[in-house]
């Protein structure tokens, strides 16, 4: 049977239409996207037992992602995660940006790509979202083409796709900002288990600013443990994960495994695969919704964590990490795969 796009108008954003989409496959399995912010609404997917539930975090309606203030399931641009100082230097030019993380900026600034309503087009099984940002947008420089193409298959695997041109030299790193828990709400992702493929990762100061030096993972490595192994519990209080890891390398846009996480009690599991180099792991210790979300409440610390397949934080201040620089007329080209099963 051939997947089904639905479209539904789903609110006004200044006089401009927000529309959500469903993409459904034979078995009833679905994500939904919307166009503002490029954002997944929800992915919903069966148990060991056949029992459909959401596993991402989202909103049932557009305002909750009109007031949401943690990224929930956006597309992240220009630039995820972190730059430092909120500057950086480029062929000889400074350029100063939207500073909205203390002296920082982080995902793009306070008007950054989670904020946009995106053009949408419908082709086949795929929706694709498209964005005109204009030169100095958020601080960066360049008019820049982006469109991100979401896929959804018979076996539940969702295509992610990101393309991009610039008229200018400049910097780009686009991600998604998806909290997954598949235990479908029923508990918190602390006793998830999580394995990372990969044996280092990003040294930071206590604000998240990388040091430029790449570090063991140690401690905060990932083989297939819970996430309450490698969370710090002091009484009460439990202290998250914020840590950027160093997938192992392969040759420029392959696939690579960058992760697994398994919940043991609906049996599910979640491979994630990227041709970026690097995976941002952040458990949601600020996670707070100002709208009820899939689960009838809103969302507090834990109920979600994300994997953000990308480039390493402030890349643009550390010639070492992988370059983040678009050429003028180069092609930016990164994909991300979710591919959802169940086990025994």
């Amino acid at each position: 049977m051939a997947g089904l796009i639905s479209e539904e108008a789903w609110g006004m954003l200044d006089g401009r239409a927000i529309f959500r989409y469903r993409l459904e496959n034979g078995a009833g399995a679905y994500v939904e996207l919307t166009n503002y912010g490029a954002s997944l609404v929800s992915a919903v997917v069966p148990d060991r037992h056949g029992c459909l539930e959401h596993v991402v975090l989202g909103f049932p309606a557009a305002e909750g992602y009109l007031q949401d203030t943690c990224y929930i399931g956006a597309t992240i641009g220009r630039f995820a995660n972190r730059i430092a100082n909120a500057e950086f230097s480029l062929a000889g030019s400074r350029y100063r940006l939207d500073a909205n993380d203390g002296h920082h900026s982080n995902h793009g600034g306070s008007d950054g790509f989670d904020k946009q309503l995106f053009e949408a087009t419908v082709d086949g099984d795929t929706v694709t979202f498209s964005l005109h940002s204009i030169d100095g947008q958020g601080g960066y420089p360049g008019n820049l083409e982006l469109a991100v193409s979401y896929r959804w298959t018979e076996t539940n695997e969702l295509h992610i796709e990101y393309t991009g041109i610039s008229d200018r030299r400049t910097v780009l790193n686009v991600t998604n900002h998806a909290y997954f828990n598949l235990s479908g709400g029923q508990r918190t992702i602390v006793d998830h288990h999580l394995c990372i493929d990969a044996a280092e990762i990003v040294e930071t100061r206590g604000d998240h600013i990388p040091t430029g030096v790449l570090v063991p993972a140690g401690v905060h490595a990932f083989p297939g443990v819970t996430l309450r192994a490698r969370m710090a519990h002091q009484g009460n209080h439990v202290r998250g994960l914020n840590h950027c890891y160093v997938l192992r390398p392969e040759p420029a846009g392959t696939l690579r495994q960058a992760a697994r996480l398994a919940d043991p009690v609906s049996g599910r599991v979640l491979d994630v695969c990227t041709t970026y180099p690097g995976l941002l792991l952040y458990t949601g210790d600020l996670l707070h919704s100002q709208q009820p979300g899939h689960w009838n409440r809103n969302y507090m610390p834990y109920d979600g964590l994300c994997l953000e397949c990308q480039y390493f934080p402030d890349s643009p201040n550390h010639p070492a990490f992988p370059s983040t620089v678009l050429e003028a007329g180069g092609r930016y080209h990164e994909r991300i795969v979710y591919r959802f099963d169940t086990t025994t």
